[in-house]
């Protein structure tokens, strides 16, 4: 009998990189437009949990859900987003994606700001749903570290 990711496949359930990859789209979507909802309804809110952000970090789901919100005010809108992926897998309920993130923003002054981000992000899967625990940004290039800090 097979089991794993190709059982799931095979009895009409989607993949990992299927399930997970148009939520990560949608949730950087949202944030570049102020909105931190779709990101908080993707982590996890059991323990143990970290965020290396690009610009922020913290630990556990009440800093965490407060950098989001912070993160939320920094953005004004988004005219593109190109998620990269550079490798992506799970086993068990364990799962990661490894992506270039390339987005064009707005900055508070409504000026046009480019950059890319490293990021992975670790997921759990908790009752069935895909949960992010972990995700760890760091600017591509120096035109990321210009752009992050224009916005701030």
């Amino acid at each position: 009998m097979l089991s794993g990711p190709a059982a799931r496949e095979r009895a009409g359930q989607m993949s990992f990189q299927d399930e997970v990859l148009p939520l990560l789209q949608r949730d950087v979507e949202a944030l570049h437009n102020g909105d931190a909802e779709p990101r908080k309804d993707m982590w996890s809110h059991n323990e143990p949990l970290v965020l290396f952000g690009a610009a922020m970090g913290a630990v556990g789901w009440t800093e965490i859900e407060q950098v989001f919100d912070t993160i939320a005010k920094w953005f004004h809108g988004s005219s593109s987003l190109d998620i990269e992926v550079v490798a992506a897998e799970s086993s068990g309920d364990i799962g990661y994606v490894c992506a270039i993130e390339r987005s064009d923003i707005l900055d508070p002054t409504g000026a046009a700001k480019s950059y890319a981000l490293r990021v992975t992000t670790v997921f759990r899967r908790e009752d069935g749903t895909w949960k992010m625990v972990h995700r760890h940004g760091s600017p591509l290039d120096e035109r990321a570290l210009d752009a992050l800090a224009s916005i701030r």
